[in-house]
């Protein structure tokens, strides 16, 4: 796998052993309190927090020194069961050395319980991680889709590695030749079919891309500049297994897949630690507000229902991230044959571009405008939120025939995961025409942050609860 896949990983894997140590800690001083011996136990607040702290940071830095959040990717049992047996010997020893050297009253009991229960849950842990990270990436879609431009050796040494990292969510979809080299198809570990140069445009609105990797010669390289302007005005991201920079791409940073070098050209943000920062944000967010609107959401649909005929959710194919399809929701704010009545309205379409809009649209049912005005008919989208389909802030998902009639340069915005809100919503939200959108999305993922996200959700808020903008 990638360098900086493999080191938001480890940082995952860190954390998750973090957690289970507290849970390891509170579990092992509660057991030792209700234990009926003759000595009374409890540990003052301040203290315990120093403790829990001591022994954690012990454990990361030994599992750090060993490397062990380096193996948690392969499925080796032994190994596993061997650097948990040090981590707990060591982290169980330093802290019987540290409540000696600060003369501290810690139960040895206590001592002895944690050290077991630390040991069983983080065994189990790793044990069941790699299962674990397969079933969690089948259920929320974390594959990442890759087209080799070349036929050489190293191309197809590229192509092997990412069959052997399949289980790390890397897909090869095909190959490009360059040179006419190869024949129809390419044989690894399965047949990957090979495109033409020519045919590479039409082959990414084909299919789902995310990253495209150069495996050619120096001299080669100049002649595929229109296949790198091609990747750079769609927003995929490239790779080059040769060490020169042919100056067509925004952000440039070096990684490695294996024990082969890569420089990594995109026009889209790249920072893995922080895209994964913001989808844990999103996580947090969609949970804690889901929780919150339960019992919103349910008289909803029961209002919805009794106010007009139809399901109360409304469920429509939309493209996500690099064209991904997924089925969104929303609370129905029209009639439930909308659809069908659509090409009779299409001379009433108040909008420009692919989209189609009507302010007083007569298919809206009797609340359906104050779903829309006031946005509640987007809370089901926090279950969308939740899946990894969309997040808070990014640009509106759109459907499929909106997609195909988007021009070269305004389909990078599909390269940034969709979301509830963006610049538009701050700037007049249905009010923007169709240009201005696009280009409020590309301005959105040229200047990304976490701070840009934050300001975002910040103004949404008021335009949201004052109906602004909405139709």
């Amino acid at each position: 796998m990638f360098e900086r896949h493999r080191k938001k990983a480890a940082v995952l894997f860190a954390a998750a052993e973090i957690v289970l140590l507290i849970v390891a800690f509170e579990a092992a001083y509660r057991l030792r309190v209700f234990l009926p011996l003759p000595r009374e136990f409890y540990i003052l607040t301040p203290v315990k927090g120093i403790v829990l702290g001591f022994t954690l940071t012990i454990w990361l830095l030994t599992g750090w020194w060993f490397g062990v959040y380096d193996r948690l990717y392969t499925q080796q049992l032994r190994a596993a069961l061997y650097d948990t047996v040090r981590q707990a010997f060591l982290t169980t020893l330093s802290l019987v050395a540290f409540q000696f050297i600060l003369k501290l009253d810690i139960s040895r009991v206590f001592i002895g319980l944690f050290s077991g229960f630390s040991f069983l849950l983080l065994l189990f842990y790793r044990i069941t991680a790699w299962p674990l990270r397969g079933w969690i990436r089948r259920q929320f879609g974390a594959e990442a889709f890759h087209v080799i431009v070349g036929s050489g050796a190293t191309a197809l040494e590229v192509g092997r590695q990412m069959e052997a990292a399949r289980e790390a969510g890397i897909r090869l979809v095909a190959f490009v030749d360059p040179s006419g080299h190869l024949g129809p198809t390419v044989q690894l570990g399965k047949s990957y079919p090979v495109w033409r140069v020519d045919e590479l445009a039409g082959q990414l609105r084909a299919h789902v891309i995310d990253e495209i990797i150069f495996s050619v010669s120096r001299a080669k390289i100049g002649e595929l500049e229109d296949i790198l302007f091609l990747c750079d005005e769609e927003g995929v991201r490239t790779r080059v297994v040769i060490d020169f920079f042919p100056h067509v791409h925004r952000n440039v940073s070096l990684d490695r897949f294996g024990a082969l070098p890569f420089l990594t050209f995109s026009a889209t943000p790249d920072d893995e630690m922080r895209l994964f920062l913001k989808r844990m944000l999103d996580v947090m967010l969609a949970s804690i507000s889901l929780a919150f609107l339960a019992i919103p959401m349910l008289l909803l649909s029961a209002l919805v229902r009794a106010t007009s005929k139809g399901p109360a959710i409304f469920a429509q194919v939309r493209c996500g991230l690099n064209g991904r399809k997924f089925t969104f929701y929303k609370f129905r704010s029209m009639v439930d044959n909308a659809d069908d009545l659509k090409p009779g309205l299409e001379h009433l379409n108040e909008r420009d571009g692919p989209i189609f809009k009507i302010v007083k649209d007569p298919r809206l049912t009797a609340i359906g405008p104050y779903l829309r005005r006031y946005s509640i008919d987007e809370w089901p989208q926090l279950w969308n939120v939740l899946r990894g389909d969309m997040s808070f802030v990014g640009p509106r998902p759109a459907v499929p025939s909106e997609v195909s009639q988007y021009e070269t340069w305004q389909r990078r915005r599909l390269r940034m995961r969709p979301g509830l809100t963006c610049l538009w919503a701050i700037h007049g939200r249905d009010n923007v025409d169709f240009d201005t959108w696009m280009k409020l999305d590309l301005q959105y993922i040229d200047s990304w942050s976490l701070l840009l996200d934050f300001k975002i959700l910040l103004q949404s808020i008021p335009q949201v609860l004052a109906g602004r903008g909405a139709s």
